[in-house]
């Protein structure tokens, strides 16, 4: 079991948001991923800057999602 953290940022302003990123980075519990999210929100809205989240009316909204990957197909079956 993988879980992956996906950010979508959107605009209030314009009733409108960007394609999703999911980060490349799994995460082994639900926990770790939340509060990674919680984190790279804030981040991310640090980045962008007071004034541009005011005028545009930026927000960001996460989720994380179990990816249940599919077990490794055998190397090769002895004869």
């Amino acid at each position: 079991m993988k879980i992956f953290l996906t950010i979508v940022m959107c605009s209030a302003m314009q009733g409108a948001c960007l394609e999703p990123y999911i980060f490349p980075t799994s995460y082994s519990s639900y926990y770790d991923c939340i509060t990674d999210g919680y984190k790279k929100s804030l981040e991310k809205l640090e980045e962008i800057g007071q004034q541009e989240v005011n005028v545009h009316g930026i927000y960001l909204k996460f989720d994380c999602k179990e990816v249940i990957l599919p077990k490794p197909k055998p190397k090769g079956l002895p004869l």
